[in-house]
């Protein structure tokens, strides 16, 4: 099988990266797609991070009921900050006859040079890199592969964030279940 693996502290889950998700399972070779939720990016800072188990029960209650879109919270078992290089090395152990692809947005292909172990990352791995608005897409790598139908929908988590917190009503912006754990559960308020 052929598994996307598209990592973040989806902090946030909103709908972009539920249509981002949902486009590459229709549209691309995936099989499935994988939403990674990581405890803790070591490029970013934890001050305004919801607790990674809410962030996963979000996601859990959001997706139950689709098929090729999963989420996972296998990082949460490994030793903090997760590096997404150590996170590959233990799914394909543990699942040696699925193929693996990372999924990241143009934005984070420009960071990618700053990950632990990058070029292991480019020389075993596939990245499906969906276009992201002022960032440059260009397909640098034989393994690298510019998805450029991806709808785009520039959404930030940050955004919705500081909305809640003013009270205005972003339910548009997040997957139904999703808005709605969050509304039960007064998070980000």
């Amino acid at each position: 099988m052929k598994i996307g693996l598209f990592f973040g502290s989806f902090n946030p889950f909103h709908i972009g990266h539920k249509v981002i998700g949902s486009y590459l399972t229709q549209f691309t070779d995936l099989n499935q797609l994988w939403f990674v939720v990581s405890p803790q990016n070591p490029l970013k800072e934890k001050s305004s991070l919801l607790d990674q188990n809410h962030r996963y029960q979000i996601m859990v209650r959001e997706l139950e009921k689709e098929k090729n879109l999963l989420v996972s919270n296998i990082e949460f078992s490994l030793p903090n900050p997760s590096y997404t290089i150590d996170t590959l090395t233990h799914l394909q152990e543990k699942n040696p006859n699925d193929i693996f692809v990372l999924i990241m947005g143009s934005d984070n292909l420009q960071n990618l040079h700053k990950w632990k172990n990058y070029k292991q990352i480019l020389d075993n791995y596939e990245i499906y890199v969906y276009p992201r608005n002022n960032y440059e897409t260009l397909q640098s790598h034989k393994n690298i592969t510019v998805i450029k139908d991806v709808p785009k929908m520039e959404i930030s988590a940050s955004f919705i964030r500081d909305a809640i917190k003013m009270g205005k009503d972003v339910s548009s912006l997040i997957p139904r279940r999703a808005w709605e754990y969050i509304d039960e559960m007064n998070f980000y308020k």
